[in-house]
């Protein structure tokens, strides 16, 4: 009943923290269990009341600061600028500035709105075929949630009480292999998609000098990141703290391209979006509460592990099923409400390392972004750069059957993911 009532109400369109809560309340006025009530208070407390959780509204406040200051628009140029005289340097520009975004956003749909907005017209005006240069960035948009920090990162160190900063470190070989992967895809259609004549010309050196320093001294927030948390300088929640006091210098100090009165509009997006994904965390702690009461995980566990023993073969049955599931469910939703029911089998059952597990649901869900009917990144990049949804979703292909093929990689090769 409990999985009934949740379908239902996800295909009547109600959000999904509400759709988790409704079909918590279903299960306990059907089973005449509402005495439960009492402990739902409790549970919501509990879910929330986690210190690493605060990195959440943290880098949320960082990637709003980027944006309103200027400093992502200042890494794209000091990459451009180096590259004017290289055969397709904006399509280098394009990943390379996303993959420096990547490690300071931590956000895809954030960053594929961002890139969408500033590269793409760019690209075009360079003389790039429009649909090219929105696949490519939406494409590229994937490495946001791979590339410490990662907002999924965080939500599964959480929920599995594994250290986040270890999987942080995890998701970089993997997003370093796929930032490589689309760039070979990327170079190998750049040619019949590009219109030499409409190139830009290069930059004298003296130019070239002024315009890097700043989009140089930008990158020390990243740095800030992730050398705080490599070399056990700074938790992750304290990393997203200082790296938005150097974010706040260079934006409203250094450059001043950030003035003072913008703060509560900041403030006030970094609230909402926030508190969208911590009452989701809450809502699915709940519905998690009421699955292991009514014995879901241990149900499906005895289901998978009649299917087979072997861990390799479990993981691969894992990537089909939340790349399915991913299609229909949001990538944060999707993790929150499964973590809790495919972790403990994989760790008792398969003896499976979480860490290695988390980055194969993190990298599998990430596809959800661009895949439709829910597709969150795909609607953003196609909107942005008025490009239609199916002639987007074509494009993508390549990139998504490269980010499968990493996936694959992470299951078959566990090395890819030990922390350092």
């Amino acid at each position: 009943m409990t999985g009934l009532s949740f379908l239902l109400l996800m295909l009547s369109g109600m959000p999904v923290a509400f759709v988790l809560i409704g079909a918590t309340l279903v299960f306990m006025f059907v089973a005449d269990r509402m005495q439960l009530l009492t402990a739902i208070p409790q549970i919501a407390f509990g879910s929330v009341e986690n210190f690493d959780l605060l990195a959440i509204p943290l880098f949320v406040l960082l990637g709003e600061i980027m944006n309103e200051s200027g400093l992502t628009r200042r890494i794209i140029i000091a990459v451009r600028v180096w590259l004017t005289r290289v055969p397709h340097n904006l399509v280098i520009v394009n990943l390379v500035s996303n993959l420096a975004l990547a490690a300071i956003m931590g956000s895809a749909t954030a960053q594929m709105a961002v890139m969408s907005r500033v590269v793409v017209p760019e690209m075009e005006k360079d003389g790039y075929n429009r649909g090219y240069a929105a696949g490519l960035t939406a494409a590229a948009g994937l490495l946001g949630p791979i590339i410490p920090p990662s907002m999924i990162f965080i939500i599964f160190g959480v929920i599995a009480q594994v250290s986040i900063a270890d999987m942080f470190t995890a998701g970089i070989v993997p997003g370093v292999t796929l930032f490589v992967f689309i760039l070979a895809l990327a170079l190998m259609q750049a040619r019949k998609n590009h219109d030499p004549s409409a190139s830009g010309a290069g930059m004298p050196t003296g130019s070239k000098l002024r315009a890097t320093l700043p989009g140089v001294a930008t990158m020390a927030i990243p740095a800030v990141i992730v050398g705080g948390i490599s070399f056990g300088i700074f938790t992750p929640t304290e990393s997203a703290a200082a790296a938005i006091v150097v974010a706040l210098i260079f934006g409203a100090v250094i450059f001043r391209e950030l003035p003072l009165n913008r703060l509560p509009a900041i403030i006030d997006r970094t609230v909402t979006n926030s508190a969208v994904v911590l009452f989701l965390i809450l809502a699915a702690k709940i519905f998690g509460w009421v699955l292991t009461f009514n014995q879901i995980p241990q149900h499906v566990a005895d289901l998978i592990v009649s299917l087979t023993d072997n861990p390799t073969i479990f993981l691969l049955l894992i990537v089909a099923f939340l790349s399915l599931v991913g299609m229909f469910l949001d990538g944060i939703a999707a993790l929150i409400i499964l973590t809790p029911i495919l972790l403990p089998v994989a760790v008792s059952n398969y003896g499976i390392d979480p860490i290695q597990f988390g980055v194969v649901m993190g990298l599998t869900l990430v596809l959800g972004l661009l895949t439709p009917p829910v597709g969150t990144g795909l609607y953003i990049a196609a909107a942005l750069s008025n490009v239609s949804i199916l002639r987007l979703s074509r494009l993508l292909v390549p990139y998504v059957l490269a980010t499968l093929v990493v996936i694959l990689m992470v299951v078959f090769l566990p090395w890819m993911v030990r922390p350092f």
